[in-house]
């Protein structure tokens, strides 16, 4: 069988899925941040960048219905996005729907935000980023979203969060000043909760993408904004922030943080992963690996527990197996998947 016609009946049998009531999800970071407003449309039309064909290749393997990617810069009129979905469309499914809203990464601030005693640096914006929307989030989809429906909590303070850990220096004081804080949002990237327009009713997506818990000094700022940046979606299903979902939802996104392994404050990814609102399809699953740490676990797909569960898995390919190398290639990060079956 060719590969191409291997392809098509691939694609033919996730449309006889869909049709059947079931939808397939799945999360990426794909790094393919750039060091310039621009820069990514600019790579992406080139077509030079062998990253993005190992990309495009295996979401046409998995072949989600949505996909929400974290590491893709953010522009006016999602152009970049656009041509990222113009990519994988050549290899795989087409996104007809396209989401995204300026994160606060590179978001400036005009405050010296990391106590450093200088401004305008990466580490002074809302969320780290050496130009405004460096690094986003988005979500491509075959179902429409409900954008009047769609609530975005990116501009919430940090120090509205009930209980919020935030930095201190040894004396006590506010890090790295209260001005600062003042103004500091909770989410590095955001937080969304996004209702996807399915055939069964909506579903709604609940997606961030949290600061690494490491980079900073003594006052653990990452650690403790990672750990807080987590702990907001419980916050959230509680009722803490407005009406929230309490059926058909899934949380989806790039907690950066392993409940076992790795630095950071475990506790909120261990009681993320202990809420009965929620299901873990895929306990103990890396879904990263790095040069520094090893594998680790950071990316997550927890369904609400009223949904039905009928697979799940991470793209990673075996040794001397088809797509290992492209896989590799593609970036430490891995694809993770879940199917949930909507009656």
């Amino acid at each position: 069988m060719s590969a191409r016609l291997a392809l098509a009946l691939a694609f033919l049998l996730v449309a006889f899925i869909a049709e059947a009531g079931t939808v397939r999800l799945a999360t990426w970071h794909l790094e393919l941040d750039r060091d310039g407003p621009g820069l990514l449309l600019r790579d992406i039309r080139r077509g030079e960048d062998p990253r993005l064909d190992a990309i495009a290749g295996a979401i046409a393997t998995v072949a989600p219905d949505v996909l929400v990617v974290q590491g893709v810069d953010y522009d006016h009129g999602l152009r970049a996005l656009g041509a990222l979905r113009d990519r994988i469309a050549e290899d795989g499914p087409y996104f007809p729907h396209l989401f995204a809203l300026r994160p606060n990464t590179g978001r400036p601030t005009g405050l010296d935000m990391d106590g450093d005693g200088r401004r305008g640096g990466p580490r002074d914006a809302q969320g780290y980023g050496t130009f405004s929307g460096q690094g986003g989030m988005a979500i491509l989809s075959r179902h429409p979203f409900d954008r009047d429906g769609a609530r975005d909590f990116s501009a919430v303070p940090w120090r509205d969060l009930p209980g919020a850990v935030l930095p201190r220096w040894p004396d006590g004081r506010p890090f790295p000043s209260d001005a600062a804080q003042a103004v500091q949002r909770l989410s590095s990237v955001g937080h969304w909760a996004v209702p996807v327009r399915l055939p069964s009713g909506p579903l709604t997506l609940l997606t961030f993408h949290a600061t690494t818990p490491v980079f900073d000094g003594a006052e653990d700022r990452n650690g403790r904004r990672n750990h807080d940046e987590i702990r907001f979606w419980q916050r959230y299903l509680d009722g803490a922030f407005g009406p929230a979902p309490a059926r058909r939802f899934v949380l989806i996104g790039d907690a950066n943080l392993d409940p076992g392994r790795g630095a950071g404050r475990r506790g909120a990814i261990r009681a993320l992963l202990a809420d009965p609102r929620l299901r873990d399809p895929l306990p103990g699953r890396n879904t990263v690996d790095w040069a520094q740490t090893g594998p680790l676990r950071v990316s997550y797909l927890l369904p609400s527990t009223d949904l039905r569960v009928t697979g799940a898995g991470v793209h990673w390919p075996p040794e001397d197996a088809p797509g290992r190398a492209a896989a590799v290639l593609a970036g430490p990060h891995r694809l993770v998947w879940v199917d949930l079956a909507l009656d």
